[in-house]
């Protein structure tokens, strides 16, 4: 199994905390990846999951992306996904 983290730069404040809620249930509809978490800091948003299939991140950097664009109401912004860690548990 791998547990990923990613982080999201660039969202605006006033969209953060509700994108925290909404990505994380988006990710309800993904099953494939396991105890997902969405945080808001006030500066980005990091992203937790595991699945036993993503051993560099990029599966679910792609996800994620995704669902930055579907849930983020606020169009005036610029992201930057990074992979902050990926680890084999």
């Amino acid at each position: 199994m791998y547990r990923i983290q990613l982080a999201c730069d660039g969202i605006p404040p006033s969209a953060g905390p509700q994108g925290a809620i909404d990505i994380a249930e988006e990710f309800t509809h993904r099953p494939w990846h396991q105890n997902v978490r969405c945080l808001w800091d006030g500066c980005s948003l990091t992203l937790t999951a595991e699945n036993d299939f993503d051993e560099n991140g990029r599966a679910l950097l792609d996800e994620f992306s995704d669902a930055v664009v579907a849930c983020i109401s606020d169009r005036e912004y610029t992201s930057n996904i990074r992979i902050l860690d990926v680890t084999t548990f």
